[in-house]
């Protein structure tokens, strides 16, 4: 009975204990387990989120670690998950940021205004602008006033002329005296007549008293003013209201200025105009404009714009040059959004930003479409694509764009992404090219650039050619240097030829090569800006 007591004890205890090392063995099994794929799970998230790249070259990105295929340097660790960020985001390092120079600003609302430039020069007042006429017809004996410039007072003698019909109708008043007792009408004819050739009363009547023919009649000045015009020399023989002088008072001009097209929409009655003369040098003038031309020039393209000026005390002389700037204000000032003109890259159909993304641990940028709107100076007005406080690249935004072209991402140029049919043959580690040659290689191909030499000689001309060329169909780009005369642009061959860019050129007035500019064009130039025979 012991012994069966015993053993069965025994048994309870054996079965005990390996209940317990299976209870044991299976944790120690479901753990393990557990633990090792935990590890391994994280070793994979951390691959997966471990992106290694080199601090000279950005646009070299490996999921190991290594040497860069282009300058041989050990590859640093990008700590970016890449679940957070847009797949068609460029990350860089801020080691490449700052090699490549970029800057960033918030963009924010602001007040708009567009500055416009003006070129003109100071006019006479045509208001004031009279003729001196000849009221008797004659040949003139002698000119009492001989030169341009001379300043004449209303009833100064400017001249003096012979003339017979003069001398008849002297000869009718004396006879009408005789008979004035018997034909009183007939004097008061005679003495009209002489009245018609501008004799005073008092004239007539000495003639009447004294019963002597005057054969020569003094011309009196009918305005004052400074004879701008001199039409006439002794011995000319005239007609009854021949000009004699043209004379202008200029105790009041006006300082004209050349608008283009472009400019008239910013330009309104009233708007004040800040301009200085080269003969008044470090002195500024303010106006008002008071008109501006209701009809464009067909070849210059220009409309007049008038500012009235007091010249009391002589300072301004017709003919002078002047530079004028007015300041516009847009209509929704102040509620636009604008950013500088670096910071968008034009394609010719799109324009494009590159924005920063906040709260990345490496700088982040991501390409994006916006809408121009006005051209303001070296800014645009953004109509939309942009909110108020978000981040932009204002400087390095190609060398951006050429490390998203590098990566096979939507850039200024392919704006699906992907690599090009030439980089899929290219074995990126070890034939990667420079940001540049890649740039060129994936260039539009209608995309052409051109340096050509165009006349001029002042900065009205350069004004006056780039604004002509930058307004031509397919243009994108265009720069005159006043020292070399060379032009450089670039253009889309697909919407305009070269020749006729060179034509419209020559149309404003300014020869290119082969394309000479029309007489009627060039003399329509300024003084200061033709070119031939200097």
């Amino acid at each position: 009975m012991k012994m069966k007591a015993k053993t069965i004890l025994s048994n309870t205890y054996f079965r005990s204990s390996l209940l317990l090392f299976m209870g044991i063995f299976l944790g120690w099994l479901f753990f393990y387990q557990s633990d090792k794929n935990s590890t391994k799970d994280e070793v994979k998230k951390e691959k997966k989120s471990t992106i290694w790249t080199c601090s000279m070259h950005p646009q070299i990105k490996m999921d190991h670690k290594g040497l860069c295929p282009i300058c041989g340097m050990d590859l640093i660790p990008l700590e970016q998950n890449v679940s957070e960020v847009n797949d068609s985001a460029i990350v860089m390092t801020d080691e490449a940021v700052k090699l490549a120079e970029v800057q960033t600003i918030v963009v924010s609302k602001q007040q708009s205004i567009k500055e416009v430039h003006l070129y003109g020069k100071i006019q006479a007042d045509e208001r004031s602008t009279q003729s001196l006429p000849a009221h008797v017809p004659g040949r003139i004996e002698k000119l009492f006033v001989n030169f341009t410039g001379e300043k004449i007072n209303k009833g100064q003698i400017i001249a003096s002329i012979y003339s017979p019909d003069l001398i008849n109708a002297q000869k009718e008043l004396l006879e009408a005296v005789k008979m004035k007792d018997v034909q009183p009408l007939l004097l008061e004819a005679a003495r009209e007549k002489l009245n018609q050739f501008k004799l005073s009363n008092k004239q007539i009547e000495d003639i009447e008293k004294n019963g002597k023919i005057k054969s020569l009649f003094d011309v009196s000045a009918t305005a004052s003013g400074v004879v701008i015009t001199k039409k006439v020399n002794s011995g000319d023989y005239v007609q009854i209201g021949t000009p004699l002088y043209e004379v202008a008072d200029l105790s009041s001009v006006w300082a004209q200025f050349d608008a283009y097209e472009s400019d008239l929409p910013w330009l309104k009655f009233g708007s004040q105009i800040t301009y200085t003369l080269i003969a008044v040098p470090g002195k500024v003038f303010k106006g008002n404009i008071t008109f501006i031309d209701p009809v464009i020039d067909p070849l210059t393209r220009i409309a007049k714009v008038r500012v009235e000026l007091n010249n009391s005390k002589g300072d301004f002389k017709p003919e002078m040059l002047a530079t004028g700037i007015v300041k516009a204000k847009l209509p929704n000032s102040g509620n636009s959004i604008v950013v500088p003109q670096s910071a968008v890259l034009w394609t010719g159909t799109r324009s494009l930003v590159y924005v920063k993304i906040p709260n990345t641990t490496e700088p982040t940028f991501l390409m994006r479409n916006v809408t121009l709107g006005n051209y303001l100076q070296n800014s645009y007005e953004i109509l939309d694509g942009l909110n108020e406080g978000e981040e932009i690249v204002t400087n390095g935004t190609f060398s951006i764009d050429a490390a998203a072209q590098l990566l096979g991402k939507p850039s200024m140029m392919n704006t699906d992404g992907g690599k090009t049919s030439a980089m899929q043959g290219m074995d990126m580690s070890e034939n990667l090219n420079s940001q540049k040659e890649m740039t060129e290689m994936k260039m539009d191909a209608n995309i052409e650039h051109e340096n050509f030499k165009v006349s001029g000689l002042c900065e009205m001309c350069k004004d006056r050619i780039e604004s002509t060329v930058k307004k031509i169909s397919g243009v994108s780009f265009a720069d005159w240097n006043i020292k070399t005369k060379m032009l450089k642009i670039t253009f889309d061959k697909s919407k305009n030829s070269l020749i006729d860019i060179r034509k419209k050129i020559a149309a404003v007035g300014h020869d290119n090569g082969k394309q000479i500019a029309p007489d009627e064009a060039y003399n329509k130039l300024p003084e200061c800006c033709k070119y031939r025979n200097k």
